[in-house]
């Protein structure tokens, strides 16, 4: 993780916070909290890009409950306001923040609540009675709170979106655009993510008032501490392969994703025929589920959790050391959130991608998005199959079998070559 050349008492932050910051061990700020805190202080508006694990919640979330401490006695009181609105795009996520949100917190008198899906509405709606100073939540679950009267969003001062490029998604659009037609366009809005791509920055612009951008390091960029590999294999031995490098390799703590939430629930099932203890998390499970499935493999009572994209934004474990794509994404910068699970805060990490010959054009969009060459080696024993049919093309067409199979064996022969150079 990359660390600026400033201390904390440099960025403008007050006694008490830099107090809680020696106490949770913050030595020096990140890049992205050196440049951004002094910013959102300022109150403005903030586009920042940077890589997972460098620190984003805090870079928002001091600045924010300092801000928040200070106008405090300019209020009028509300028992419905919600002062700070952060919005993620999943349930750990938000969880996360939130817990990282109290502990800046803690010694204030700054509110700070949790709401998503899956759990009772109840409970929510007691924690927000009288208000939030800061409201963490996924979209839909806030929507419900709006549409219950739970909360009131016309005052509400900052915006924050946790993992914009995914909260920008289409898929969140409508419900960002039902958020945004309740709040008050006068506020602070602040964008922070791992990428970034055009499209997505000319919508954010669009939300914004004249924002500041902050890009500390290339943009869709992975760390370099995490080592990447793709292994190209046949589909019906992935999981094969699997079990050998948790077992040759012994890896007790892997985190491994699927495209499918079926694919996670098989994927367990064939580790524990090979011995290997392990977990599923997805968006058809419980959220009382997902979090015991979360926690046991955090305290190592399972070694493996399988994961669809819903686990991506957020699990934070700091010592992960392996990260298993087990099935390509679809989306080139799923990859990235990906493989940022591991490697965090300068820890080393290796990210593993277990690629059958009609996810190739996967990997062509994760290597023109990281605009680099990822390494290729064979396994010895677990070497593609050159005799398999190819499947369709990605418009639903056979392609002719026999000029497909002279390509990927000249493609093959060459990634072939390339491993037994590397071993």
């Amino acid at each position: 993780m990359s660390e600026s050349t400033k201390s904390f008492n440099q960025l403008g932050l007050s006694e008490h916070l830099l107090a809680t910051l020696s106490e949770l061990n913050f030595t020096a700020p990140t890049s992205v909290q050196e440049q951004a805190i002094p910013l959102v202080l300022e109150g403005k508006d903030v586009l920042a890009g940077a890589q997972t694990g460098t620190g984003k919640t805090a870079a928002f979330g001091l600045p924010i409950i300092q801000r928040l401490i200070e106008t405090k006695d300019n209020v009028i009181p509300n028992p419905k306001l919600v002062r700070a609105l952060v919005l993620v795009p999943t349930r750990e996520l938000a969880q996360q923040v939130f817990d990282n949100l109290t502990s800046y917190a803690k010694g204030t008198d700054i509110k700070v609540v949790v709401a998503y899906g899956g759990v009772s509405m109840k409970v929510q709606t007691d924690n927000l009675r009288g208000g939030a100073d800061i409201l963490v939540a996924t979209p839909g679950r806030l929507i419900d709170h709006m549409f219950t009267r739970n909360i009131m969003l016309s005052q509400t001062e900052v915006l924050v979106l946790d993992e914009a490029d995914r909260m920008l998604d289409m898929g969140f659009m409508p419900d960002i655009k039902r958020i945004l037609s309740r709040m008050n366009e006068v506020r602070q809005t602040l964008f922070f993510s791992a990428t970034f791509d055009n499209k997505i920055k000319a919508i954010a612009h669009r939300m914004m008032q004249k924002p500041s951008e902050i890009q500390v390091t290339p943009k869709n960029s992975t760390a370099e501490t995490v080592t990447q590999m793709v292994y190209p294999v046949d589909k019906s031995r992935k999981s094969e392969l699997l079990a050998y490098l948790i077992g040759s390799k012994n890896w007790q703590q892997v985190l491994v994703f699927t495209k499918t939430k079926q694919g996670t629930d098989a994927l367990v099932k064939e580790l524990k025929l090979d011995g290997i203890k392990a977990a599923s998390i997805n968006g058809d499970k419980s959220q009382g589920a997902r979090q015991k499935a979360l926690d046991d493999f955090k305290s190592g009572k399972v070694r493996a959790l399988i994961a669809t994209d819903v686990a991506a934004r957020g699990i934070d474990i700091q010592q992960l050391e392996q990260v298993v794509n087990y099935d390509m994404p679809f989306k080139a910068e799923d990859y990235v959130h990906r493989i940022g699970r591991t490697g965090r805060a300068g820890n080393s990490g290796l990210a593993i991608s277990l690629m059958s010959q009609d996810e190739a054009y996967l990997l062509g969009d994760i290597e023109r998005l990281l605009d680099t060459r990822l390494p290729q080696e064979w396994l010895e024993g677990f070497e593609p199959s050159l005799e398999k049919d190819l499947a369709p093309d990605r418009g639903g067409r056979s392609k002719s079998r026999s000029s497909e199979k002279r390509k990927m064996k000249a493609k093959l022969k060459i990634h072939q070559n390339r491993g037994k150079a590397r071993r």
